[in-house]
């Protein structure tokens, strides 16, 4: 058990910018050794990463990496947001904002991101990521392939050296 105390320690901030392609149109990518690894860069003892996709057709989640499950998990999305659905996003005629001459029809991928969100944030203990025995943080990808960028930021008190 972790007690509380004051920081006597200087706080320090960390940032990274990942930028990734995908293959597929929904595709789960295990961020979590990239991550764990800025982690031990940013020299933070104690404190807070904050992870985020830079994107409306994507999200930031944490669960299990394990194939079948993620199928699982591709079917349920495709179930809740049909990628057939009668979305107004995807109606030009009817959309006159923020709409790009080569854009594709993907209502049903901001649909999906929607309910998973874009960004999650994690605990430092002791200079590690705190995550429980099975979770992984992966990127959905929901309107693939495409190139994504995905923000860290990681605050907390520099580890001391000794």
């Amino acid at each position: 058990m972790h007690t509380l105390r004051p920081s006597r320690h200087a706080q320090t901030f960390y940032n990274d910018l990942l930028q990734l392609p995908t293959e597929k149109p929904i595709q789960f990518i295990d961020l979590t050794q990239w991550v764990a690894e800025r982690v031990r860069r940013s020299g933070v003892g104690h404190g807070l990463a904050h992870l985020q996709v830079l994107h409306t057709t994507a999200a930031i989640v944490v669960n299990e990496n394990e194939p079948l499950l993620l199928d699982d998990f591709k079917t349920l999305l495709e179930h809740l947001a049909l990628a057939d659905g009668p979305y107004g996003h995807d109606d030009p005629e009817r959309r006159r904002v923020n709409l790009l001459p080569d854009e594709r029809p993907n209502g049903c991928a901001h649909s999906r991101a929607l309910l998973l969100g874009s960004s999650k944030l994690f605990t430092l203990l002791e200079g590690r990521l705190e995550l429980g025995r099975w979770q992984s943080i992966l990127l959905a990808e929901l309107d693939g392939p495409r190139k994504r960028s995905i923000s860290l930021t990681i605050m907390g008190d520099r580890r001391s050296s000794a």
